[in-house]
């Protein structure tokens, strides 16, 4: 995951330190998890002591937040270039797929545990990832809208059991057999079943 710090007034060895403890807090976050995570955590991995680590982080909920967003912000730019490389609205389709199944599926993978990590957030920061989430998904309203569906087919159930498959892919597939790629070609095979047929 990409860490962008847009805060411009900042000294750049003071942009390039917080750059660090983003990276720092984003891999614990990943492997810990966020009730796991504690901001002494992120200031000892990082080596910085006490009130240090708040003159670069405001809270532990705006931190997770901001990397959250980050995590969405590179998935999303990765979705819409594999998109953007086809022109048929079904190639579309199965090009984010695989690109969404890439970012799911790759075990050092900081950005799926940030996307996927919203059970034990507290109820304001969990408001904020899923009005991030809901936006990251008009992306695939956008190709599901695209598509020559049956007009009695409901886009928004299609989408959301598309969404889910793709998003619970970590919990079903066993490595080693398929590539994101060739599982993103079933899913959208299995999604387009029937439909040129009537």
């Amino acid at each position: 995951m990409m860490i962008r710090d847009d805060r411009t007034s900042e000294p750049e060895t003071g942009g390039a330190r917080r750059r660090a403890i983003l990276e720092i807090a984003a891999r614990l976050f990943a492997r810990k998890g966020y009730r796991g995570t504690s901001m002494r955590d992120i200031g000892e991995a990082a080596g910085v002591q006490g009130g240090s680590l708040y003159h670069h982080i405001r809270s532990k909920d705006a931190l997770f937040v901001e990397l959250h967003h980050a995590a969405l912000d590179e998935a999303e730019r990765r979705i819409a270039q594999a998109a953007s490389q086809q022109l048929e609205p079904w190639a579309r389709l199965e090009a984010a797929c695989a690109a969404l199944l890439e970012i799911q599926l790759d075990p050092d993978s900081l950005t799926m545990p940030m996307m996927n990590d919203f059970r034990e957030v507290p109820a304001t920061v969990r408001t904020a990832l899923i009005e991030r989430r809901d936006r990251f998904e008009t992306r695939f309203r956008d190709l599901v809208a695209n598509l020559p569906l049956p007009p009695e087919l409901d886009r928004s159930i299609y989408r959301n059991l598309l969404l889910s498959q793709l998003n619970s892919a970590a919990d079903w597939v066993r490595p080693g057999r398929l590539s994101p790629r060739d599982i993103a070609e079933q899913i959208a095979r299995v999604f387009r079943h029937d439909i040129s047929t009537g």
